[in-house]
């Protein structure tokens, strides 16, 4: 028992971190529908129901999201691509979601369009999913989102998709206000004819220079903080 528990232990430390992805869509289905295509991509995810819209009627755990994370015991439930958790209000740098996240490919968040913050988690890739629609309310949402992700310098990639006029308005006010480094993170797949399975490939493209990137960038902190 104890070997195999050891070897457990190996495999799971040699197991890259999960890819993050927050998605902030219009309706929960859109979130499930990216969960689905990366399932048929090989990727098995978790998806967080952030805002309380996914699975507020399934049964749930007596225990709440953060006596689960301090348990390091996810209460889930299975789900043809991989597996669902009822988190509302969880923000995605909670220390021990990575750890607890451990066996799964990706972390989706399904956030609300009008979310208020958006946090990192931190050592995983990430990817930000925003969809826009033809309303300009919409617009006006999706680029303070992007303005707040530009100023958070963190090592990012988003992805665009909805009304297509809408997303290239946005990319275009992105070119024009936001930092050059940050305006070619940002793609749109608004004109391809699947965008949901056009960004699933693409974040498969991306990880792995994004987690590098973050590791070179904690380096650094780390080295400034010492003085070094």
């Amino acid at each position: 028992m104890p070997a195999d528990q050891a070897a457990g232990l190996r495999r799971r430390r040699a197991q890259p971190p999960p890819t993050c992805v927050h998605c902030f869509f219009d309706t929960a289905d859109s979130t499930v529908r990216l969960a689905q295509v990366l399932h048929r991509c090989g990727r098995t995810s978790l998806l967080i129901d952030a805002c309380g819209r996914l699975f507020a009627d399934a049964p749930r755990s007596l225990l709440g999201w953060t006596r689960q994370l301090e348990r390091g015991q996810l209460h889930t439930l299975p789900m043809p691509y991989g597996e669902g958790w009822y988190a509302p209000g969880i923000l995605g740098d909670e220390p021990a979601l990575l750890a607890a996240a451990g066996g799964h490919d990706c972390v989706v968040f399904d956030a609300c369009p009008n979310a208020p913050d958006w946090t990192p988690l931190p050592g995983a890739a990430r990817f930000v999913i925003l969809e826009v629609n033809a309303l300009p309310a919409s617009t006006l949402q999706g680029y303070a989102l992007l303005k707040t992700l530009a100023h958070s310098g963190a090592s990012i990639s988003v992805g665009l998709l909805g009304n297509a006029a809408a997303c290239d308005h946005l990319q275009a006010a992105c070119g024009r206000f936001l930092d050059p480094a940050f305006t070619r993170a940002v793609y749109n797949a608004a004109h391809e004819d699947d965008a949901f399975a056009t960004l699933a490939v693409r974040m498969a493209h991306e990880e792995t220079g994004l987690t590098a990137r973050y590791q070179a960038e904690n380096t650094e902190s780390m080295a400034l903080k010492h003085g070094c």
